[in-house]
Order: C-alpha cells, then sequence, then structure tokens
C-alpha cells in the first residue's frame, strides 16, 4: 500500500509551499499525494493560482504523513474548529507531522508544537514561542515524528529529507536530479541576514498588515 501524504489546501495558500515538496514526493510512485480541504471545490491560492482539493477532511481516512503548507490563508485557520480539529486527528495517528513555512503556526495552534523544536518563515520564527514551541533556525527541523520547514523553498529540502527517509537517499538523489533542484540564485537576498537592508525593510512593510492580524490571532489564542 503507497505511503499517503496529505497537503493541506485553502484559499490563500502560498503555492511554492505546497507544489515544492509535493512535486518531490510524488515522483516516487510508491507515496500517494493528496490535496485535503473541507470541500473539492477549487481553492484560489495568494498567487491567484487554482488548486483543486482531491479529498475533504471526512474522505481522506488516516494518513502516512501530514503536509500543513503557510501562506496568508493561514491566518483565518488559527481558529477554524474544524481545521484545528482534522489537524488534531490526523496527528494522533500519523507516522510523521510536517509543516512549511507559516503552516507551522497551525500545528502551534492545534497544540502540537509545545516543547518541541520548530522552524517557519523569518517573518514568523519569533511567534513559535508563542505556543510553546522551541524556535529553531533550519531549512529543515526535525523533533521526533514532527519535522518543520523554513520559508517557501525550504519546502524542496524537505521533501527530499522525507523522500531520502522513505526510500534512501540515492532515490532522493534521484529526484533532485531530475528536479535539476542546484539552487545558485541571481542574488544573494534569500535571507535576512543577506538581504540589503533597504530590502528587507520594504519586505517587512509588506508583510506588516498579516503580521500585525497574525498576532493579535495568536495573543487571543494563547491568552490565559
Amino acid at each position: 500500500m503507497a505511503f499517503h501524504v496529505g497537503f493541506l489546501v485553502f484559499p490563500e495558500v502560498q503555492q511554492l509551499d505546497l507544489t515544492g515538496p509535493f512535486d518531490v514526493l510524488a515522483a516516487a510512485p510508491e507515496i500517494r499525494c493528496d490535496l485535503l480541504w473541507k470541500t473539492t471545490e477549487p481553492v484560489r491560492a495568494s498567487s491567484g493560482l487554482i488548486l483543486t482539493p482531491s479529498l475533504r477532511f471526512e474522505a481522506c481516512g488516516q494518513l502516512d504523513m501530514l503536509c500543513i503548507p503557510g501562506g496568508g490563508g493561514v491566518n483565518a485557520l488559527l481558529q477554524d474548529p474544524a481545521v484545528l480539529a482534522f489537524v488534531r486527528a490526523q496527528a494522533a495517528g500519523a507516522r510523521y507531522v510536517t509543516s512549511v513555512c507559516t503552516g507551522a503556526l497551525l500545528l502551534g495552534a492545534a497544540g502540537l508544537l509545545a516543547g518541541r523544536r520548530a522552524t517557519t518563515h523569518w517573518m514568523a520564527h519569533d511567534l513559535l514561542a508563542a505556543f510553546g514551541a522551541i524556535p529553531t533556525q533550519g531549512r529543515v527541523v526535525r523533533d521526533g515524528a514532527l519535522i518543520t520547514a523554513g520559508g517557501v523553498t525550504a519546502g524542496i529540502d524537505f521533501g527530499l529529507t522525507v523522500l531520502a527517509e522513505l526510500l534512501g537517499q540515492a532515490r532522493a538523489e534521484q529526484v533532485q536530479l531530475g528536479l535539476e533542484y542546484a539552487p545558485a540564485p541571481p542574488f544573494s537576498a534569500g535571507t535576512p541576514e543577506t538581504a540589503p537592508p533597504a530590502v528587507l525593510a520594504a519586505a517587512r512593510a509588506r508583510g506588516a498588515a498579516s503580521r500585525q492580524a497574525r498576532e493579535a490571532i495568536i495573543a487571543a489564542i494563547t491568552a490565559g
């Protein structure tokens, strides 16, 4: 029976958070990948790309691995009872519970990060502590069955890491080669430490409204 991976998909998801690791894992026929949501109606990613869920929550059964991508749409999920209940129920029986980017915040809201090492996008990294997590720098951070990836493109590293564990390093390397995944970006602006100050300031300003809303939601969740 195929190893079953379910990726949460939702309105305003950051599509590369999802499609990066999906492409990596779906390259192995031993792994079945599904997109999960409350309905099978198409949803619009933050980029405008239309994604169609393949399974409703109640139809997917117990997953071997749950993966939660991030994006601006995560804010609405942090207090969504149906989503939180689904995440908790799947986490109780899954072999791996995982996230990419700000998907980690949903794991936190579901009570799954307390006392655990975790990472997320640099703009939300400090928010992990509000859920009792141990914020840890890294493209991929593992704490037992919990695997979290940093921002967006780290999802590809995460996918290869999981693939190597399931099927061996050689299989993961074959997929990496097939994808020609050999990062050599044209600019050194991919982290807060390397980005020019003006670029970093602009990025913070662009994300300020979402960050403010996210802070308020997390404060309400964790109050008392």
